[in-house]
């Protein structure tokens, strides 16, 4: 017997529902049985009666929930004392990021140099993960997530460009409006976890139709379509934080600036229902941070 099975045998006797335990707790209706049918074996009781509606405690159920609650009263006791001894981050952290290289690696390199006591265990994937199912201790996503379940903190805002190497533009000349696209090579990015191709979302007028694109390449890496415009193949489509670098030293250039409105932000989800232990408060602070990226927005 541990303090998960206690815990999930308080909240579904205070919730009278599988269901609503496992929503609070972030496992599943199905998981909050199993868990409290291995309780009843081991303790050799029956704890609820069970119907298609609801449960309720049986006599021997109320009888073990006041101590059930005393014990995981004194659990939470010592672990807020060991909290309090125990303040250096370590230990395994499992980190889920997007497929993208910057800005990402630098900041995980250095976050590593300072709390070398953290073994990072890191998933790169765009697909959406189950942070509490799948077992992370907190993943980094784009957009706005919705789950009750989680916490989050807002990384940062970025802006999407179209950019392409000088040499490109010297051959084709630079577009001056997104209708002149079509006479250009693109390099289009297949999302990978869609399998359909991204959206330019750029700005048209009230009469004006979507821009046709001449793709000239398709990948689904970030760092490809990088290198097929810094080779001069074509115009892509890009984060800002992912050319930064390309553009400061004038190795890629920016076109149709007053057409690229989209924004989008970085958030870092962790499970809600959890003490945050010192290993992933450490690793919340110093993403918040590191991230190059815009923060003045709200």
């Amino acid at each position: 017997m541990d303090s998960l099975a206690l815990n999930v045998f308080v909240q579904a006797a205070e919730t009278r529902s599988f269901v609503a335990a496992g929503r609070i707790l972030g496992i599943s209706a199905s998981g909050i049985g199993k868990s409290v049918s291995r309780l009843e074996e081991n303790l050799g009781v029956r704890l609820f009666h069970r119907s298609t509606r609801s449960v309720t405690l049986t006599a021997e159920g109320e009888m073990f929930l006041e101590r059930a609650r005393r014990i995981l009263g004194e659990f939470d006791a010592a672990e807020a004392e060991l909290s309090q001894v125990s303040t250096v981050p370590k230990g395994r952290l499992r980190i889920g990021l997007p497929l993208v290289g910057d800005p990402f690696l630098p900041a995980l390199a250095e976050f590593q140099r300072r709390y070398p006591e953290v073994e990072l265990d890191v998933e790169f994937d765009n697909r959406k993960v189950d942070v509490i199912e799948e077992g992370f201790d907190a993943v980094v996503r784009s957009g706005e997530i919705e789950d009750s379940r989680l916490k989050s903190r807002l990384l940062g805002h970025f802006r999407m460009l179209l950019v392409g190497a000088p040499g490109y533009f010297e051959r084709r000349g630079k577009p001056m409006h997104p209708g002149e696209l079509s006479a250009h090579a693109c390099i289009q990015f297949r999302m990978p976890d869609t399998g359909k191709l991204q959206r330019w979302q750029l700005r048209r007028g009230p009469n004006e139709s979507e821009p046709q694109f001449a793709t000239k390449l398709t990948c689904n890496s970030n760092e490809a379509r990088l290198c097929f415009a810094l080779e001069g193949l074509g115009i892509a489509y890009m984060s800002e934080f992912s050319v930064r670098a390309a553009l400061d030293t004038g190795a890629l250039v920016t076109v149709l600036d007053e057409y690229t409105t989209e924004q989008n932000t970085f958030r870092l989800l962790w499970p809600s229902g959890r003490q945050i232990t010192p290993k992933l408060r450490a690793f919340i602070d110093f993403m918040s941070e590191y991230l190059p990226l815009e923060r003045a927005h709200k």
